[in-house]
């Protein structure tokens, strides 16, 4: 009787805090259903002057699937972890694709669809309040399908015998040990701040993600600047559509090709080629001012993909030795944590980006690095950051 209670004990405690996980998800899914109403708010009622300044607004917004990866950690073996993460990872490369479809199709509707959205409508009022809208719709749906997700419960090996279910005992031994491990001794109340394998973690992904705001921002003003200038010249509707392509090879790269190299070289190791890769790609953006369609077209869509999965795997990888650097009761707070620091760096990535990007367009003639080559050079010196600390004794292995 006293294994059975102690057992029970166990298992209610444990499910007690992945519930407290699931419902963090949950009751952040109406806060998102917001989050698209911030562009809205910022472009029609004009707290920002351009486009571009909506970046820097975007980029306080801290995503609550920060929550679904220390679902899926928790709901995977550890074998598995690399492609439940994944899986959520493939998820925001299908939002990449239908998202901008959302917003071409309806953003405007009154200039578009005159006829169902009069000028003097809401709709025509607000011209980006329409796919907003409808964003806020889907994750409303969402929300109602969360009803049905099961809890990250720990199943235990049972026996059935009658109507009653009788733990084993050697699970039961090696549940116990585990648990007491975890929820006593100095590690349950040590500090994130002193886990070095956490924050190492936690640093390269706030690089990581600042690489990848300041690239976003930087590769849409380099495409649609004029060739004279060194971009590409492109119109939106081309930008769009290679970010659609991008979208769909991070669906395909994220299911069925990221789990196997992950198997193949470990996590540090695909970690370091992936940034090697993704300096080299970015040595080549520069050239491609003097290429002309269609193989302009066909080598920037080739680049935009293969440097976009390099920035995945690196996240993906971080993502996994965040969530193995703490102990299941700390791992919401150690997320959260993690997703704070990273908003900060996103927020200021942006304005850096198109700071750098000015400059770099009054220094055409320069002797060293001229226009837009300065710009990928920048790029470069952060992910050498990033390659770098990927070694020992920046990062810790948890």
């Amino acid at each position: 009787m006293h294994v059975e209670a102690y057992e029970r004990g166990n298992m209610t405690e444990k499910s007690e805090s992945s519930r407290s996980r699931l419902s963090k998800s949950i009751l952040g899914l109406p806060i998102s259903s917001l989050f698209p109403f911030l562009y809205f708010m910022i472009r029609d009622l004009h707290v920002a002057k351009r486009v571009e300044d909506i970046g820097f607004y975007a980029g306080f917004v801290a995503y609550y699937n920060r929550a679904l990866q220390a679902y899926a950690v928790e709901v995977c073996r550890p074998e598995h972890q690399s492609i439940g993460l994944s899986l959520v990872s493939t998820s925001w490369a299908i939002g990449l694709i239908v998202g901008p479809a959302i917003g071409g199709y309806l953003a405007q509707p009154s200039e578009k669809y005159p006829i169902l959205f009069p000028a003097n409508s809401l709709f025509g009022r607000f011209p980006y309040f329409l796919p907003c809208l409808c964003i806020s719709i889907f994750c409303f749906v969402i929300l109602i399908s969360c009803i049905w997700l099961p809890e990250t419960l720990h199943k235990h090996a049972t026996e059935r015998n009658g109507d009653c279910k009788i733990g084993s005992l050697s699970t039961h031994l090696v549940d116990s040990e585990e648990f007491v491990k975890q929820h006593t001794g100095p590690a349950k109340d040590k500090s994130l701040f002193k886990n070095w394998p956490l924050m190492s973690s936690i640093v390269l992904f706030c690089i990581v993600s600042f690489d990848d705001m300041a690239y976003t921002e930087i590769f849409s003003l380099w495409s649609e600047s004029d060739k004279q200038f060194g971009g590409l010249n492109f119109s939106s509707e081309d930008v769009g559509q290679v970010l659609a392509i991008t979208g769909a090879s991070i669906l395909i790269y994220q299911t069925f090709i990221y789990p196997h190299i992950v198997k193949v070289l470990g996590i540090i190791n695909t970690s370091r080629v992936a940034v090697i890769l993704s300096m080299a790609i970015l040595c080549s953006y520069p050239p491609m001012t003097y290429l002309s369609r269609p193989w302009l077209s066909i080598v920037v869509n080739i680049a935009s993909m293969l440097k976009n999965n390099f920035v995945v795997t690196i996240n993906t990888c971080s993502f996994i030795l965040q969530n193995n650097s703490v102990p299941q009761h700390q791992r919401a707070t150690a997320n959260g944590l993690a997703t704070t620091l990273m908003s900060f760096f996103k927020a200021f990535a942006p304005a850096g980006a198109g700071i750098l990007f000015s400059w770099a367009q009054k220094r055409q003639h320069a002797f060293f690095f001229p226009g837009d080559q300065m710009v990928f050079f920048i790029l470069i010196i952060i992910e050498f950051l990033e390659l770098i600390w990927t070694f020992k004794p920046f990062l810790a292995v948890p």
